[in-house]
C-alpha cells in the first residue's frame, strides 16, 4: 500500500483482523521450521538422553576433583573438633587465647564456579560431619543484625524476616521469638546437644553414624572479599568471647590471595583467628580434565569441530575462567545440533545408530546423500556403486552402517595416538604444539597437522632427543597403547617393545668417540705450526661431514618415523572422514552469538521482529510493518521508531489503539479520541513504562505531555 502526502507523517496501516493462532514454541522446538520432520521426537529424546550422561559424568568429575580438598577439611575439622571434645591443652590455651579454628579455602577467580563447590562442601560435611552447616553471602548480610539473622535462621531452620525492624532482633521459632545473638546461639546449641546425647541407644546409634557426637557448628563465608569489614570483625569479636561454649568453626572462601584476610582485618581481629590454607585445584587443571573426560572419549558420540571448541576455550580463558560456563556451552552446542542437523538422530552410540539406519525414511535417506563428505565418499566409488548409493535406499543403509562403524573405529584410534603424540611433544622445549592435550587436539582437528610448520619443528626437536628421554617417552606411550582404548595397537605395542629392547642393547658407542676425540686434540696439541693446524681442522671437519650415524642415532630416527607414521595413519582431520557432520557440531557463529551476545542487537531484533525469538506463524510481517498480533511493547517500540527526539503520548496513543483495536475487530473509527477503552489505555502505559524501565525513553521536562527519545541509529 503506498500513500501521498504534501506533509511528512507517521500513517498506520490497519491490517486484516486474523484470529492468533495459541502455540507453545519451547514445547515445538524441535519440530518446526526445517526441523518439521517424522524423526523430531527421537532426536529430542536422544539430545535428552545425552543433556542427562554429560550431567551425571561432570557430576562424578567434580566429586573426584574435590575429594581430596574436601578430606583435608574434614581432617581440619576433625582435629578442631576432638580438641574441644577432649579439652586438651591445646584446646584450653586455644579457649585463652579465644583463637577461632579457621579455614581459608583459595578458589580462584572462577567465582561462577564457587556456588557449584560450596553446595558440594556443604552437602558432604552435612552428610558425615555436622548437620549444622551455616553458608553466607555478602549481600545478604549488610550488618551485623542480619548476619546473625541468616545465621540462627539456617540453623533453626526458621523463616527470617528481612524487613523487619532495627528493634527486632530476633527470629521466631513455633511462634516463639528468640534474640538474635550468640548468646541465644550457645543456648540453643546446648538444648539441642542435651537432647541429642538423650536419645535412645538405637537412634543415638544411628545419628552418630552419620555425624559426630557434640558436631561443630560450621560457618562459611562464600565471598569473603564482598563482606564488608565492619561486619567481619564484629562477627569474629563476638564469637571469640563465646568460643568456648560451643565449637565453631569458620571457612572463608577466597578468590584472589589469602593476604586478603589481613588486608580486611587489623592485626587485633587477625589473631583471634587460627587459620590455616587450603588450595583448591587451578580452573585450568579443571578444564584440562573435563575436556580429557567428555571430549577425548568415545564414551559420548557427540563431537566438536575445532572452531566451536576454540570458541568455548576462547570464552574460558578470556572472559571468566568458569568450567561451568564451558560445560553449559557444550550443552548449547548439544541442543543446537539435535536442533539444526536432520541426521542427528543416528548421533548415538554405534549399536543403537545402527537400528536406526534401518528405520530410515526416504527423505532422510536424501539427506545422507546431501552431505557433502558423503558426496565426496561417492565420487571416489566405480560407477556402477555410485548409482546404487544414489538410487537404491536399501544400499545406502548398508553403505551407512559400515561408514558409521568405521567412523567409530576412527575416533577410538584418532584419541590413543593423539595421547601418545602429546607425550612426545610435552617433552620438547618451548612447546611446538602447545602444553595442553586440548591446543594439540584443535590443531589435529582443523588440517593435517603434519603439514604445519610447528609439527615439523616438533619432529626435528624429537630427533636430537637424549637417550634417557626417549626410552622414558616410549615406555608411556606402550602403555597408552595397552590401556583398554588402545586395543587396536597390538602390532604398534609389539613395535614399542621391540624398540625399548634394542635400547637396552645399545652401550657405549660412546668410548670409541671419545677415543678419538681425545687423540686428536692430543695431535691438534703437538702441531704448533699454524699452516698444519688449519690443515688438521679441515681434516676433522671433513670426517665429521662424511661420519656415519651411530646405532643409537640410527635407532632414534627409526623410532621417530615410526610416530610419524602412526600420526599420518590417524591423526587425519575430522571433516575427511565420511558422514562426519552426523556427530560433529560445526556452526560456530550460532554458538558465538548465543555465547556472546550483543544486548542492544537483541533487545532491538525482538522488539522489532518478534519472531525471531518465539518462531510463531503469526508473528510474521512485511518490512516498515507493524504486525497487529505482536506483543504490545513491540507495537509501541515499532511506533516510537518513526517519531523524533519528543513524542507525544496523545498521539502515541491513538497510533496504539489504532493497531490494536484492528486486530480485536472493532472500527476505530467508531471511538472517539477522549474515549479511548480503559484497557487498551492500561495496556498502553504498561507498554511505555517497560519501554521506559529498558532506557529507551524517559520523561520530559520540557512538555509534561511528552516523552524524550533516548536511542537512535539502527543496529
Amino acid at each position: 500500500m503506498s500513500t501521498s502526502s504534501v506533509s511528512k507523517g507517521c500513517f498506520v496501516f490497519k491490517p486484516s483482523s486474523k484470529k492468533r493462532r495459541i502455540s507453545s514454541p519451547t514445547a515445538d522446538y524441535f519440530s518446526q521450521g526445517k526441523n518439521d520432520s517424522e524423526d523430531s521426537g527421537l532426536r529430542f529424546a536422544s539430545c535428552q538422553l545425552l543433556w542427562k550422561q554429560i550431567n551425571s559424568e561432570t557430576e562424578k568429575i567434580q566429586e573426584e576433583l574435590n575429594k581430596q580438598l574436601f578430606d583435608n577439611l574434614i581432617r581440619f575439622l576433625r582435629q578442631s573438633h576432638s580438641e574441644f571434645q577432649t579439652k586438651t591443652t591445646e584446646w584450653m590455651c586455644r579457649m585463652k587465647s579465644s583463637e577461632i579454628p579457621t579455614a581459608a579455602l583459595v578458589l580462584g577467580v572462577n567465582v561462577t564456579d564457587h556456588d557449584v563447590t560450596f553446595k558440594s562442601l556443604s552437602e558432604v560435611l552435612q552428610d558425615n560431619v555436622t548437620p549444622y552447616v551455616v553458608s553466607l553471602q555478602a549481600k545478604e548480610c549488610p550488618g551485623i543484625k542480619h548476619l546473625l539473622q541468616k545465621l540462627m535462621g539456617q540453623l533453626m531452620d526458621c523463616y527470617v524476616d528481612a524487613d523487619s525492624s532495627e528493634e527486632e532482633e530476633c527470629v521466631n521459632i513455633s511462634q516463639k521469638k528468640i534474640r538474635c545473638s550468640m548468646a541465644s546461639l550457645s543456648k540453643w546449641y546446648e538444648s539441642v546437644t542435651k537432647k541429642t546425647g538423650s536419645e535412645t541407644p538405637s537412634k543415638k546409634r544411628t545419628s552418630s553414624s552419620r555425624h559426630w557426637q557434640s558436631p561443630p557448628v560450621v560457618v562459611i563465608f562464600k565471598d569473603m572479599e564482598s563482606f564488608t569489614t565492619k561486619v567481619l570483625q564484629d562477627f569474629i569479636v563476638i564469637s571469640s568471647q563465646h568460643i568456648h561454649e560451643f565449637p565453631l568453626v569458620l571457612i572463608f572462601g577466597i578468590a584472589t590471595s589469602p593476604m586478603i584476610i589481613h588486608r580486611l582485618l587489623p592485626h587485633s581481629v587477625s589473631s583471634l583467628l587460627c587459620i590455616e590454607l587450603f588450595q583448591s585445584l587451578s580452573c585450568k587443571e579443571h578444564l584440562a580434565t573435563v575436556i580429557d573426560k567428555l571430549l577425548l572419549t568415545t564414551q559420548f558420540p557427540f563431537k566438536l569441530s575445532e572452531k566451536v571448541l576454540q570458541v568455548l576455550i576462547n570464552i574460558f580463558l578470556y572472559h571468566d575462567f568458569s568450567v561451568q560456563n564451558f560445560i553449559k556451552g557444550f550443552q548449547l552446542s548439544i541442543v543446537e545440533h539435535f536442533y539444526s542437523q536432520p541426521l542427528s538422530v543416528l548421533c548415538c552410540q554405534l549399536l543403537e545408530a545402527k537400528k536406526r539406519v534401518n528405520s530410515l525414511s526416504h527423505n532422510q535417506c536424501e539427506n545422507i546423500r546431501s552431505l557433502p563428505s558423503f558426496r565426496r565418499y561417492v565420487e571416489s566409488q566405480v560407477s556402477e556403486k555410485q548409482i546404487a548409493l544414489l538410487t537404491e535406499d536399501s544400499s545406502l543403509k548398508e553403505v551407512t552402517q559400515t561408514l558409521l562403524e568405521d567412523l567409530h573405529i576412527y575416533h577410538e584410534n584418532y584419541f590413543t595416538v593423539l595421547r601418545c603424540l602429546h607425550v612426545f611433544t610435552t617433552s620438547l622445549p618451548k612447546y611446538p604444539l602447545g602444553k595442553q592435550i586440548r591446543e594439540l587436539h584443535c590443531a589435529c582437528l582443523g588440517k593435517s597437522v603434519w603439514e604445519t610448520e610447528e609439527y615439523e619443528s616438533a619432529i626435528q626437536l624429537l630427533r636430537m632427543l637424549a637417550k634417557d628421554e626417549l626410552v622414558a617417552i616410549l615406555q608411556k606411550c606402550a602403555e597408552i597403547f595397552i590401556s583398554p582404548s588402545g586395543k587396536q595397537f597390538s602390532n604398534t605395542v609389539e613395535k614399542l617393545e621391540e624398540f625399548l629392547a634394542r635400547f637396552q642393547n645399545l652401550e657405549a658407542e660412546t668410548n670409541e668417540v671419545q677415543d678419538v676425540s681425545v687423540s686428536s686434540q692430543k695431535e691438534l696439541q703437538k702441531k704448533t705450526d699454524l699452516y698444519h693446524l688449519q690443515k688438521t681442522l679441515l681434516a676433522l671437519k671433513e670426517s665429521k661431514r662424511s661420519k656415519k650415524l651411530t646405532k643409537f642415532e640410527m635407532l632414534r630416527f627409526e623410532v621417530v618415523d615410526f610416530i610419524d607414521s602412526l600420526v599420518r595413519s590417524y591423526l587425519a582431520p575430522a571433516e575427511m572422514q565420511t558422514l562426519n557432520e552426523v556427530v560433529y557440531f560445526n556452526t560456530a557463529n550460532t554458538l558465538r552469538e548465543h555465547l556472546n551476545a550483543a544486548p542492544r542487537i537483541a533487545l532491538h531484533t525482538a522488539l522489532n521482529n518478534p519472531y525471531c525469538y518465539l518462531k510463531n506463524q503469526t508473528l510474521k510481517s512485511d518490512v516498515g510493518c507493524i504486525s497487529n498480533t505482536a506483543p504490545d511493547i513491540c507495537i509501541v517500540y515499532k511506533l516510537h521508531l518513526e517519531c523524533g527526539r519528543l513524542i507525544n503520548l496523545v498521539d502515541w496513543l491513538e497510533a496504539f489503539s489504532t493497531v490494536v483495536t484492528a486486530v480485536e475487530g472493532t472500527d476505530p473509527d467508531a471511538v472517539a479520541t477522549d474515549q479511548v477503552d480503559e484497557i487498551i489505555h492500561a495496556r498502553f502505559i504498561r507498554a511505555v513504562s517497560e519501554l521506559e524501565l529498558l532506557g529507551f525513553i524517559k520523561p520530559s521536562k520540557q512538555k509534561t505531555d511528552h516523552v524524550a527519545r533516548l536511542t537512535w541509529g539502527g543496529c
